[in-house]
């Protein structure tokens, strides 16, 4: 044991949490049951009444909360430099220290023990073992974070897809939010896990050193990878409403997802193939490339917000990211010229591009000239070479669709 003064407080929190709750069952409350079927092969069925003591718990949370064993208990874990990342928890809009310690930490801790016990008939042996878990998730060498998001606006086949940066794309498996995070299921967009385009969820998972005191912002880092998949496909993609963190396993927070990553454009669903995985996963790290690149920032932004609108402003915001993106001082007709040297591999093709990106630029032209710009890496060189192109110096730079397809 690393902390006894810990035990004894988590103790005695957990001891009367049990007789609060136990007075409530006197009072008439009903705790629900579970009628479980368990079935082997040659062997007769057995079944199995199980306590349902974690929704009975979680119910009374905010009562719980108030109890002064509780106050003391999250007291003592402020005082825990080890505790300090649990105290980062986000449990909703209004959350404090108090109120994230008491979700992360003393709620699993109870629930645990109850669980173990099978109702509220005290167990130390079961006490000491939840304590257990928590002591190695606070003591040992590190933790581990997790961030899952629910994904729709496009399919995979079922196969699980790495974008890098510790985060993938796979299939939800049932029930899996709604396990560690009750309150999942009114929180899902609608008919997730039963259409085809609403089967999968966007995770991030990443080992964070021992004496970390902050987790990482999945709520920027989904938008980055939502982001990165419409440039890649095209598709109506978006991710949450909302995201669901956990630490070492034990139920973390619950936290919104950027608005323009969350709300989904209109469109067919779209199917992520291996190519444009293979894209997504280039791209996303090449986005940090706005971060001292205003104008390529401002570009990105006006793209993707061209698309949640239709008509006139549509146009406006596609002007604005091309111009941005390849117009410089020059204005939007130099910025459809060297976009269509950019992508056209001929006379013909790029004539036919410079009329698709003038005036009224269309979104799907102005989303390939978005990716060549960011697989090039250096806007500004990029932008030097084609005018280079345009003057004759140099022929135009290879194109990143048009080296693909060269290679096979």
């Amino acid at each position: 044991m690393r902390a006894p003064h810990l035990f004894s407080t988590l103790r005695a929190f957990c001891l009367g949490s049990f007789r609060a709750l136990l007075a409530e069952l006197e009072r008439g409350e009903d705790l629900p049951f579970a009628f479980e079927q368990h079935t082997s092969y040659d062997r007769p069925a057995l079944y199995e009444y199980r306590p349902l003591v974690n929704p009975f718990i979680e119910a009374r949370a905010h009562t719980l909360r108030r109890r002064p064993d509780a106050q003391l208990a999250v007291g003592e874990l402020q005082r825990e430099p080890a505790a300090a990342i649990f105290a980062r928890a986000h449990a909703g809009p209004r959350a404090d220290e108090v109120e994230a310690l008491f979700g992360s930490v003393l709620l699993p801790l109870l629930m645990s023990t109850a669980e173990t016990c099978g109702g509220f008939d005290w167990d130390d042996a079961a006490f000491a073992r939840a304590y257990g878990e928590l002591e190695a998730a606070l003591f040992g060498q590190g933790h581990q974070y997790g961030a899952v998001a629910p994904l729709i606006g496009l399919t995979t086949g079922g196969t699980t897809i790495g974008l890098g940066n510790d985060i993938r794309i796979r299939v939800a498996a049932t029930g899996e939010l709604a396990k560690l995070w009750p309150e999942a299921n009114g929180l899902l967009p609608q008919d997730f896990g039963r259409e085809a385009d609403r089967l999968a969820v966007l995770e991030l998972e990443r080992g964070l050193e021992s004496g970390a005191t902050e987790p990482p912002d999945a709520a920027g880092e989904f938008a980055d990878a939502v982001t990165a998949i419409r440039l890649a496909t095209a598709a109506p993609v978006a991710a949450g409403p909302i995201l669901f963190e956990r630490l070492d396993w034990r139920p973390y927070g619950i936290r919104a997802v950027l608005p323009i990553a969350a709300t989904q454009p209109v469109g067919e669903p779209t199917r992520l193939d291996s190519f444009r995985a293979g894209l997504a996963a280039e791209l996303l790290p090449r986005l940090a490339l706005a971060d001292d690149d205003p104008e390529l920032g401002e570009a990105l932004d006006r793209w993707e917000l061209s698309l949640f609108q239709d008509g006139p402003f549509q146009a406006e915001q596609l002007r604005e990211s091309l111009s941005a993106l390849l117009g410089g001082t020059d204005g939007l007709w130099a910025a459809g010229v060297r976009g269509a040297i950019l992508l056209g591999d001929t006379p013909r093709a790029r004539a036919e591009l410079q009329d698709r990106l003038t005036g009224g630029p269309e979104a799907d032209v102005v989303r390939r000239a978005l990716v060549e710009t960011l697989m090039h890496g250096d806007r500004a060189r990029l932008v030097a070479s084609l005018d280079e192109s345009i003057l004759g110096l140099r022929a135009a730079p290879a194109g990143y669709f048009a080296a693909r397809a060269a290679t096979g």
